[in-house]
């Protein structure tokens, strides 16, 4: 009979996994909740860098809007108005393409 008592009796965990499962949930949840809308953030802005052509309108981190007459390997020539000023930017400055009423009724 008291082999039986033996097999019910729940082993004590230490206080070293009690105190670690906390911490590790803790990871987990800002890992889901930061890191990966940031990597996907990342990959949205890499291909979006990838995907423009000449004719796209475009706002730069300075804030210019400019279309786009050249693309070459890592800059952009921008036509800027109302001087219709062409300027020659980094490929990465680039942080949103800008939605004309043409592409949004597509």
């Amino acid at each position: 009979m008291p082999d039986a008592l033996v097999l019910l009796q729940a082993a004590p965990s230490s206080p070293f996994v009690s105190g670690l499962l906390p911490i590790v949930l803790m990871i987990g949840i800002f890992y889901f909740l930061v890191f990966m809308p940031m990597r996907r953030q990342q990959r949205n802005q890499k291909e979006m860098l990838k995907s423009l052509i000449a004719g796209q309108t475009v706002i730069t981190t300075g804030g210019i809007i400019g279309t786009i007459v050249t693309v070459a390997d890592d800059t952009l020539i921008l036509r800027v108005k109302p001087d219709n000023v062409k300027i020659q930017v980094s490929r990465s400055a680039v942080t949103n393409v800008v939605k004309t009423d043409e592409q949004v009724k597509k």
